[in-house]
Order: structure tokens, then sequence, then C-alpha cells
């Protein structure tokens, strides 16, 4: 169960980020509100899922569910970067990932 709210937090981690471009710097009312939303259930999710896993390994498949989510949204969605050292950097996160997922 642990692990559903670290991977659901770290979704939400991919909204928020994408949620503050959107919020234009915090000037777009319902963007803003929809960010901080999703910020607190992140942070909220991770920190009951810490109550059981390695504070470090969570925290890191948090932020890597988030980076990743985050780089591969901003591509489809903002046409940013498919460079190939940009997707083999987006690998070895994954790689980190589950290596720390087995590890734990």
């Amino acid at each position: 169960m642990a692990w559903i709210l670290v991977a659901v937090a770290g979704l939400l981690e991919v909204a928020w980020a994408l949620g503050l471009k959107a919020s234009a710097g915090f000037t777009r009312p319902i963007p803003s509100v929809l960010t901080v939303i999703a910020m607190v259930a992140s942070f909220y999710l991770l920190a009951q899922a810490m109550k059981v896993l390695p504070v470090g390994t969570a925290y890191a498949v948090w932020v890597g569910i988030g980076a990743v989510g985050t780089v591969l949204l901003g591509i489809l969605i903002y046409g940013d970067s498919a460079s190939p050292l940009r997707l083999l950097s987006l690998v070895l996160i994954l790689a980190g990932l589950v290596g720390l997922k087995l590890a734990g």
C-alpha cells in the first residue's frame, strides 16, 4: 500500500510541476489553486508512505516519478526538447529508481 501512495504522490508531483507553468507565476487563479491542492496532496501522501518505507528510497522514487513524468509531459505538451541525451538521462533515472526499489 505504501508504494501505491508513493506512486500517486509522484503523479501528483507531475501535476503540480506542470501546474506551476499553467499558473503563469500564480497569476491565473484556477491553475494556481489546483497546483497548490496537488502540492499538498502529494506531500501528504508521501508523508504517509514514509511511515512505513525508508525515507531515502521513498523520497528518491517520488522525485524520480515526478522528474520523469514532468520531462515526458513537457515533451508531449510543451514541445520541450527530446534529444537523445535527455532521453538517455531519463532511462538512467528509471534504472536508479528500479535499483533503489530492489535494494530496499
